[in-house]
């Protein structure tokens, strides 16, 4: 009869509880911070990416979608798509460049300032809410450490440094 050979156990799989893993609680505060700024500003009818690129194309003045998706760290197509939304909101103008016809300049309408400007407390007060549970030095040592984070790791997704 033969010899029956050893068993050999298999690793024990230690479970690694999801409220400790980095990438399930950023997720889980992402989705918490998209439900308050909806609550907050549900009367915009603004998504927080609309409002980043609103946001984005103040500060620029215009810009093309390039530059506008390297801005808010998203990809081109996801940008583009958001900025035919506020065009047809007529928010935003996406004129063909006169330099480069394969190209759009982007640049906020009177109504999408104006629309800022009317969002910009309660997108602000969303802010704060997802913090809201943080002391203010600890909210400041939160927002620190992530824009640390972004910034050591901004050449794996496009994004730019956020610690201005």
């Amino acid at each position: 009869m033969p010899q029956a050979k050893p068993r050999r156990d298999k690793p024990v799989h230690k479970p690694w509880p999801l409220a400790q893993r980095p990438g399930f609680l950023i997720r889980r505060l992402h989705q918490i911070h998209v439900a308050l700024f909806q609550e907050a500003c549900s009367a915009f009818e603004m998504t927080p990416l609309q409002y980043s690129l609103l946001s984005a194309l103040a500060a620029r003045g215009t810009a093309d979608q390039t530059s506008l998706a390297a801005d808010i760290a998203l990809d081109r197509t996801t940008t583009t798509g958001a900025l035919k939304r506020l065009e047809a909101r007529r928010l935003v103008e996406r004129p063909v460049s006169d330099d480069d016809r394969r190209a759009r300049v982007c640049r906020l309408t009177p109504a999408g300032a104006a629309l800022l400007d009317k969002i910009e407390t309660a997108a602000r007060e969303a802010h704060r809410a997802t913090l809201g549970n943080l002391t203010k030095t600890e909210q400041t040592a939160f927002i620190a450490m992530m824009q640390r984070i972004v910034a050591a790791n901004s050449s794996r997704d496009g994004a730019t440094d956020l610690s201005d």
